[in-house]
């Protein structure tokens, strides 16, 4: 789905006060519990390149009917979608085509025959269309980014405890197959107390935001309305903004390993950014010097760095990194006080367990010897096989397959909307933390303090 960035809308009046939402909330397992179904009635929302993805993961499963899907993009990904839906159905089912205009999602929801939405559009739409697909009774799984104010992730929380339903936050780097091996270790404690981690998004995106405006990636230094995909649309993200534009594929794992929102959270940050320079420089290598996007005034700094306190006493180091020639790395670290695991190196150090001042490789999950084979997460080993070819390495599937899972059965989803709002919180607050030379800002707690009676349920075994 491509559309220029919006204005926000107003903040809601009535979801101003901390307190809103509560006295009409019961409790929230009432609130988090879905009516068990066999089958999810599925619309997805937005079938760019992400999208088509997710389409295709549902269009193959029993326990899903896609019903219906809404792009306005009708000359490059609605053909697309068309084309994977007649292969996977072959005429034998009718899917709605909600294409009219970027607002044509809004008669999506209005059908009663669909029980769930998927959002994978542009980030400036996620918060509408989350809350639009909540007010008609739709629960929506929301891919990641950050807000663009702290109101929008009030507006997510509030309009969720308002009406009961539900937000599945779409972080799939917490299912990555290392990064669950890791949290099986904290939880048997083989790194002791945690009390620093790392994570960040470290990734040249120089060729997914500027391309010729006929394939997805690379190609030309073209963005905006002369781009395609995601540099119609991402790229001016980093046009007007200084921040940790995309925290959650740091955050969202390493916070399950010390239970934020559930007997921990996170309390201040403070953020700094380099000058930004990694653009410009890619738009005069590929495009000359005379290229009018080379007099663009790109606001990102080429690395910004976000330091994170958290109630019970740990460090979080988030590193937002996309302007840059570099191998993709996510800069995963989790150290604890008889060792530590570090991505990058792909090895772990155990106190009295590894050679003195000597890493050990992490080694393959098929190896039973090996640390990740002895620790891999019971899920993988349960459904590696069925995630196999699934994108990003079967991230997807686990994510994917979780969503329908906890419909189907009427559990809490794992990764929910205070988790969402938290990730999505670290956007602005690190901007507005850039913008006044590294001031500390407080991270609000959406929970409303039920964070301190909240109890850990993600991936607690093999069941999703």
């Amino acid at each position: 789905m491509n559309k220029q960035p919006l204005h926000r809308r107003s903040f809601l009046k009535n979801t101003v006060a901390a307190g809103v939402g509560i006295s009409m909330l019961g409790s929230s397992a009432k609130l988090f519990a879905n009516e068990k179904k066999p089958k999810v009635r599925i619309g997805v929302i937005g079938v760019g390149a992400r999208g088509l993805g997710h389409l295709n993961f549902f269009l193959h499963r029993e326990d899903a009917e896609v019903v219906a899907f809404a792009d306005p993009d009708t000359a490059f990904t609605v053909p697309k979608a068309k084309a994977m839906i007649e292969k996977a159905y072959g005429g034998k089912k009718k899917v709605a085509e909600y294409t009219n205009g970027p607002e044509d999602f809004r008669n999506l929801l209005k059908r009663d025959d669909i029980d769930a939405v998927v959002i994978a559009t542009p980030w400036e739409w996620h918060t509408i269309m989350a809350v639009a697909a909540m007010k008609a009774g739709k629960t929506p799984a929301v891919e990641v980014c950050g807000a663009s104010d702290i109101q929008e992730c009030w507006e997510l929380v509030n309009t969720s405890e308002q009406t009961g339903v539900p937000v599945f936050g779409m972080e799939n780097v917490c299912y990555r197959r290392d990064v669950m091996a890791v949290l099986n270790m904290v939880r048997q404690g083989l790194f002791g107390e945690l009390t620093h981690l790392q994570g960040g998004y470290q990734h040249d995106l120089r060729g997914v935001k500027f391309n010729n405006g006929k394939q997805y990636y690379g190609g030309g230094v073209e963005f905006g309305e002369k781009g395609l995909s995601e540099a119609k649309w991402r790229t001016n993200h980093s046009v007007h903004r200084n921040a940790d534009l995309y925290p959650s594929h740091g955050l969202g794992p390493i916070n399950n390993m010390i239970n934020i929102n559930r007997g921990n959270r996170l309390l201040s940050l403070t953020s700094v950014a380099t000058k930004s320079r990694g653009l410009h420089k890619y738009i005069v290598d590929n495009g000359g010097e005379n290229h009018p996007n080379a007099k663009v005034d790109f606001k990102l700094g080429d690395i910004v760095s976000t330091l994170i306190r958290t109630n019970n006493g740990e460090t979080i180091m988030l590193s937002h990194d996309t302007n840059s020639p570099r191998p993709y790395s996510l800069n995963f670290r989790v150290q604890g006080t008889n060792g530590l695991w570090m991505d990058d190196q792909k090895s772990v150090y155990v106190e009295k367990k590894s050679k003195y001042d000597e890493w050990e490789p992490t080694g393959d999950p098929k190896d039973a010897n090996s640390y990740f084979g002895k620790y891999d997460h019971p899920l993988w080993k349960k459904y590696a096989t069925d995630a196999a070819g699934a994108g990003h390495g079967g991230m997807d599937w686990f994510v994917l397959n979780s969503f329908l899972e906890c419909i189907k059965r009427g559990t809490p989803y794992p990764l929910d909307v205070y988790d969402m709002a938290t990730w999505y919180a670290i956007t602005p607050l690190s901007e507005q933390s850039v913008a006044e030379s590294g001031s500390v800002q407080f991270i609000p707690d959406f929970t409303r303090g039920r964070w301190m009676n909240r109890t850990p349920i993600f991936a607690l075994d093999d069941q999703y």
